[in-house]
């Protein structure tokens, strides 16, 4: 089992070695006027069953190439260089996400499922393929990475030679991480500096795996990832099975884009959401509510029900397909019934002992690095990953 806490040295080495190693953007809000962000929108729930092949909600970066089994979709490590990466072309504004998967094994070797917005809010989960007792979370604000507290390990057993159900739920008051059901960590609002480095902004959703054991990889990452990848004993497959993704929106229905206000500070608040048809022509139909506006925001409750957990699999149990979907028999997008969409489903008005339960299982926090989140850069053979990989 891995040691739950990294020497200073470490952490210190790979910070300093990994400085520019950041999740990249490729335009910050914050800083310049970008393009808005489309909406999954809170009406549909999206269903992929990767066990049917291919499909068109996600994208492929450069140079992945996934097969497809009984299993679900492959991502294959067999060499240092690789970073299989697939990525939402729809944002979530708050939502819940159930992963179904299988980790890859290997020492070195990172499985990620990332939730990442454009002025670089995160949501993690991680799982080095050494390390068969448990997985690792994260989550960063704005880029941040100038404190070491943030990371945490939950146990779960053999997660590369068995399948999970892993979730985010994530709202404007928490994110929940949720195991087979069971929650394991949960980080509130005030507790993220005041709010100030809480994950508050559209976000796209982020599968992939890749090196961290590499040759050329600071000491310090490869010791937090448990040593050198040994290339003799690949491949090292990963298997994602399926995911359900919700958008909660912000409370608000309809949506359509997610809009930066000019001169954003990244909180939700400066977040307008554009409403219409999403089978509409944009001109002449759609209205831009504000967030900060919506009197309601519907969040899970935290019960530690995952819905997509047994009806990912199956896209005819859960939903029935959109004909603007039509071509992509592997994804599900669903209207959601006024049953369906309040099903684990809170209003912004709930009280506190209603929007948090206790972990039924504890993660221990761990204090890793900024320069230790190994999720995907846009900068690196155009697959979305690290600079880490090319230090």
């Amino acid at each position: 089992m891995f040691t739950k806490f990294l020497s200073t040295t470490a952490v210190v080495l790979a910070a300093t070695q990994l400085a520019s190693a950041q999740t990249s953007t490729k335009c910050d809000p914050t800083k310049t006027s970008c393009p808005a962000d489309p909406a999954v929108g809170k009406e549909n729930i999206v269903t992929v069953d990767f066990t049917k092949g291919a499909n068109s909600f996600f994208t492929e970066a450069d140079g992945t190439k996934l097969t497809y089994d009984s299993n679900g979709a492959v991502f294959t490590i067999n060499s240092e260089t690789d970073a299989p990466t697939i990525s939402s072309g729809q944002y979530i504004f708050f939502g819940k996400i159930d992963v179904t998967l299988r980790a890859a094994p290997g020492t070195g070797v990172v499985t990620s499922f990332v939730l990442q917005s454009d002025d670089l809010d995160e949501i993690d989960w991680e799982w080095l393929g050494g390390d068969a007792t448990q997985v690792q979370t994260n989550y960063f604000g704005k880029g941040d990475t100038t404190t070491y507290d943030r990371g945490g390990f939950s146990a779960v057993s053999n997660p590369q030679g068995e399948f999970h159900t892993y979730t985010i739920d994530w709202t404007k008051d928490y994110v929940h991480w949720i195991i087979d059901g069971n929650l394991v960590r949960e980080l509130k609002y005030a507790d993220a500096q005041g709010g100030t480095r809480f994950p508050q902004t559209p976000c796209q959703i982020k599968l992939g795996t890749w090196v961290a054991g590499r040759s050329d990889a600071p000491k310090g990452t490869v010791e937090w990832a448990g040593g050198y990848t040994d290339f003799s004993q690949a491949p090292f497959p990963a298997y994602y099975k399926s995911i359900t993704i919700q958008d909660y929106s912000n409370g608000v229905a309809d949506a359509k884009e997610y809009v930066w206000k000019d001169g954003s500070d990244g909180s939700y608040q400066s977040i307008n959401v554009v409403t219409g048809n999403a089978n509409d022509d944009r001109d002449g139909d759609e209205t831009t509510s504000s967030s900060a506006q919506s009197s309601k925001t519907e969040t899970a409750k935290p019960t530690g029900t995952t819905t997509g957990a047994s009806s990912a699999t199956d896209a005819s149990t859960t939903a029935v397909s959109s004909t603007a979907n039509s071509t992509a028999p592997a994804t599900t997008l669903s209207t959601a019934t006024s049953t369906a969409a309040s099903t684990g489903s809170a209003s912004a008005g709930d009280s506190a002992a209603e929007t948090s339960t206790a972990p039924s299982t504890s993660s221990s926090v761990v204090p890793t690095s900024g320069a230790l989140k190994k999720t995907f850069s846009g900068a690196l053979l155009g697959a979305g990953f690290l600079a880490a990989l090319i230090l």
